[in-house]
C-alpha cells in the first residue's frame, strides 16, 4: 500500500465506514448531504469535478492499481483512507468490488441554474430504473445538454447503480431534482425552452420536417417513465409530442435508446452537414 494510504485498515466496524454505509440509502445519503462514488474511473472524474471530495476509501489492491488517482487525492487535500477487503465490500453494491469509494457532496444545484439561459436540456419525469437515469445523464452530456432536470418521482442521480451508469457524466454538467413536475415545465418556458415530451402515440415524428426547426432553437426534452411513458400531465403541458418512427418490428425502443435517438437528432438540427 502506498504511504498516502498506509496505517491500519479501517474495517466494517469503525465509525468512518459505518457512517459511509448509511450513504448506500437514499434517506442517508439526503440527511448527510453526501453520495459514494465507487471504482476507478468514477472517483477520477469526482477528483477533477467541481464536488467536494472528502475521503477516499481504498483497500491495499486498489491502492498498488491507482498510485496516480491517490496522488490526486491527495494533491487536492482529500482524505485517504485504508480499509479491509470486508469493508470495501460493505460499500460497494456490485457483484465484484474494486476497492475503491469515494464520499462527495451531493451534486444537485437549484433548477434555476440548469434551466435559465440554457439553449438544450434533458428533464427525466417519473424514470424508476437508475441504470436509465445514469444512462441519460451520460448521454445528455455527451450530446452537449446544458443540463438534466430530474422531476417528480424520478429515482436518486445518486443512487449507486445511476453514478455507475453515468461512467463520470454526473460530474460534468448540472443536475438538479424537483418534484414538481408541472413546475419544472413552466420554468423551462419560462427560460424559453420548447417542451417536447418523447411519446411512442405523439401526433408529430422525430424526422418531420417542420420538427428541425423546432430543434434548432432552445429546447428541452421530456422522458417519461419506462413502463408508462410521459404523464397526462407532461403531455398535456408540453408544446410537443414527438415520437421515434420503429420501422422494423419492434415493439418499441427502450427508454435510454430512445433518449439518445432525441438528443442526437437535436444535435443534427443544429450541425451544419459537411461533405468530404
Amino acid at each position: 500500500m502506498t504511504s498516502r494510504a498506509s496505517g491500519t485498515p479501517a474495517s466494517v466496524r469503525t465509525p468512518r465506514v459505518v457512517a459511509a454505509r448509511k450513504l448506500l440509502r437514499r434517506a442517508g445519503r439526503d440527511r448527510a448531504g453526501r453520495f459514494l462514488v465507487e471504482g476507478a474511473q468514477a472517483v477520477r472524474e469526482a477528483l477533477d469535478g467541481d464536488v467536494t471530495v472528502h475521503e477516499v476509501f481504498v483497500t491495499a489492491t486498489a491502492a498498488d492499481r491507482n498510485p496516480d488517482l491517490l496522488d490526486r487525492a491527495a494533491a487536492r487535500g482529500v482524505r485517504i483512507g485504508p480499509v479491509t477487503d470486508e469493508a470495501a465490500a460493505a460499500l460497494s453494491e456490485t457483484v465484484t468490488p474494486q476497492g475503491l469509494v469515494a464520499v462527495c457532496d451531493l451534486v444537485d444545484v437549484p433548477l434555476a441554474d440548469v434551466v435559465d439561459g440554457a439553449t438544450f436540456v434533458a428533464v427525466c419525469a417519473g424514470i424508476s430504473d437508475p441504470g436509465n437515469v445514469g444512462t441519460v445523464v451520460r448521454v445528455a452530456d455527451a450530446a452537449g445538454c446544458g443540463g438534466v432536470v430530474l422531476a417528480g418521482d424520478t429515482v436518486d442521480p445518486h443512487n449507486g447503480k445511476a453514478v455507475r451508469a453515468s461512467t463520470g457524466s454526473l460530474f460534468h454538467l448540472p443536475v438538479t431534482r424537483d418534484r414538481d413536475v408541472p413546475g419544472v415545465l413552466d420554468a423551462c418556458r419560462d427560460a424559453g425552452l420548447a417542451t417536447l415530451v418523447a411519446d411512442g402515440r405523439g401526433e408529430t415524428g422525430l424526422y418531420d420536417g417542420g420538427l428541425a426547426d423546432v430543434l434548432a432553437g432552445p429546447v428541452a426534452w421530456v422522458f417519461g417513465s419506462e413502463a408508462h411513458g410521459a404523464g397526462r400531465e407532461v403531455l398535456d403541458a408540453a408544446d410537443h409530442r414527438v415520437r421515434v418512427p420503429v420501422l422494423g418490428r419492434a415493439e418499441s425502443l427502450n427508454l435510454a435508446t430512445a433518449a439518445a435517438v432525441c438528443l442526437y437528432a437535436t444535435v443534427a438540427a443544429r450541425t451544419p452537414v459537411t461533405c468530404g
